[in-house]
């Protein structure tokens, strides 16, 4: 018996198949060290980071769309779904931070050594599916941006965006917490810009505060029912789930049960301060599209580049659509490099295959850059269009597959040991499954049918 399978028989992980393999993101693994001593904020202070890494897939270019059209079309009645989808977002991915550090495992990884390969494998096919559908919509997104802000044609912003793979690159080389700055400091830039607009919107706080109280017009209005499920169908991204197992471990913390309950800990509140404020940036959108376009009865607005030309004259301000444009493109800058990092956390995860960092980044980028670039030089706008939706069609097909693994692991004492989840999680966790999947699969339906 090999040191890691004694290991993993000491802590009483006898449920799975596989030993541990190395780890995935080996360059970054245990690379931050924590603080195993003082108060818990001076602690917590370790473990911030991740969670805004997670973040970041909250507040990605398909969920603006959502937030606009609800905003435009019916107010700030909305914004209670969008409370409702970051309570479950919450609940996901506390259950990968324990996955991660009760399991030492990834959900790559908790896949590949839980079922046999005939399993898994498709498995994993489907996760790479997910990732590039997933960068699809950051390139065309951060592609958008370049054009709103510099005039930048979409066929060139689309080439423009494979220089992040050389950011990540250079940032990771200096350590793992420069790429956690990065994300950090783009995501306070469009908290600026949010502020900066609404402020100069001034919405009805009394409106904004009722728009957070459940109401069962959602359920009588099909109209805002469709909506609705839009927006909890497009919060829950499949990359999300594997990418917080993966960075949580880049976090250095003792082997013991009372070491690794407390991480568990931290590292849900990390996750939990970080999803506020994705709620933080999506309910701004929702609040500025229903104080702008909702307030004249403009109801029909859901496109980025609609909201860019709409917002000066609305707002008495030539530096409004600059502040959009700008968050628009820190927003597609954060969410491809989270999608690369989740690309290799997939690739090592599944089949252990090692590429060197360069490789992996670039190979996953140019699956989701060429099929872009051919469309919108093609079709144009009108086609980036049509590839934003089918890569959200794409995501919504893979979601299961993701989830149902997460908390049928979570769930079990022979792979979680005594950091089980406890079962009030696990019941939540199903509800939620069980909600997410079935709004999925609806989008999915309406799709087909048109």
């Amino acid at each position: 018996m090999d040191a890691t399978t004694t290991k993993q028989a000491d802590d009483g992980l006898t449920g799975w198949r596989n030993a541990r393999g190395r780890p995935s993101l080996q360059e970054v693994f245990g690379s931050i060290t924590t603080r195993p001593t003082g108060s818990f904020w001076r602690k917590l202070t370790a473990f911030l980071g991740p969670g805004y890494l997670v973040a970041v897939g909250y507040m990605d270019p398909g969920n603006w769309a959502t937030s606009l059209a609800g905003g435009s079309k019916f107010g700030y009645a909305l914004l209670t779904v969008a409370l409702m989808s970051n309570l479950m977002a919450i609940l996901l991915q506390a259950l990968c931070a324990r996955l991660g550090i009760a399991s030492g495992r990834d959900l790559a990884q908790a896949c590949r050594d839980a079922f046999p390969r005939f399993v898994s494998w498709p498995l994993w096919v489907l996760a790479e599916i997910a990732i590039c559908a997933t960068d699809l919509a950051e390139v065309i997104g951060t592609a958008i941006g370049l054009n709103l802000l510099f005039g930048i044609p979409l066929e060139i912003g689309v080439l423009i965006t494979a220089l992040d793979v050389f950011l990540i690159l250079w940032m990771q080389n200096l350590g793992f917490r420069w790429i956690e700055a990065f994300i950090v400091s783009m995501i306070g830039v469009i908290t600026v810009c949010f502020g900066v607009q609404i402020a100069m919107a001034d919405p009805d706080w009394g409106g904004v505060i009722r728009g957070f109280a459940p109401t069962t017009q959602i359920l009588t209005n099909p109209d805002m029912l469709y909506l609705a499920l839009g927006i909890l169908g497009a919060t829950v991204m499949p990359h999300n789930l594997y990418l917080h197992s993966g960075v949580v471990q880049t976090r250095r913390f003792g082997d013991s049960l009372a070491d690794k309950r407390e991480a568990i800990t931290l590292a849900t509140f990390d996750s939990t301060i970080a999803l506020m404020f994705a709620l933080l940036i999506n309910a701004s959108i929702l609040i500025l599209a229903a104080a702008t376009f909702n307030k004249i009865g403009k109801t029909d607005v859901a496109e980025l580049d609609q909201v860019h030309s709409f917002l000066a004259p609305l707002l008495g301000s030539a530096w409004a659509p600059t502040l959009f444009g700008i968050a628009l493109l820190c927003c597609g800058l954060n969410s491809t490099v989270t999608a690369t990092l989740a690309g290799q956390i997939v690739m090592e995860g599944f089949i252990d295959i090692r590429l060197p960092p360069w490789a992996r980044r670039l190979f996953t980028r140019s699956i989701a850059i060429i099929p872009a670039a051919i469309v919108t030089i093609w079709y144009g706008e009108k086609g980036t269009a049509q590839l934003l939706i089918l890569s959200q069609v794409i995501l919504s097909l893979q979601l299961p597959f993701a989830i149902v693994p997460l908390v049928m692991f979570t769930a079990s004492r022979k792979k979680m040991g005594a950091l089980v989840a406890p079962l009030w999680v696990t019941a939540l966790a199903v509800l939620t499954a069980a909600i997410v999947i079935a709004l999925n699969v609806k989008l999915l339906f309406d799709f087909v049918t048109g």
